[in-house]
């Protein structure tokens, strides 16, 4: 971690900048595998003679956003679950 009170604020921006890119792209790699898994779940679902979509799940992964993050984590979960299943 870089020592605040040596360093320049530019270069202290940057240097953030560079983590939450890097986080960033984590994220998004997360998603992408969770989109995988999530399609693996409604094709099993599916040839098992179900719904695509679960209800109660998706508001347990509400919830659970929620818990976790407050309203903005809702919000966060709402668009999970619709690049995950898509728009029901």
């Amino acid at each position: 971690m870089t020592d605040l009170t040596t360093t320049a604020p530019e270069a202290t921006i940057a240097d953030a900048r560079a983590r939450i890119d890097a986080l960033d792209d984590r994220i998004i790699g997360l998603i992408q595998e969770r989109m995988a898994v999530s399609a693996v779940v409604q094709q099993t679902r599916i040839a098992s003679g179900g719904r695509r979509v679960n209800l109660s799940r998706e508001m347990e992964v509400l919830g659970h956003y929620s818990e976790a993050l407050g309203k903005p984590g809702t919000s966060l979960a709402m668009t999970l679950l619709e690049l995950c299943r898509g728009r029901i």
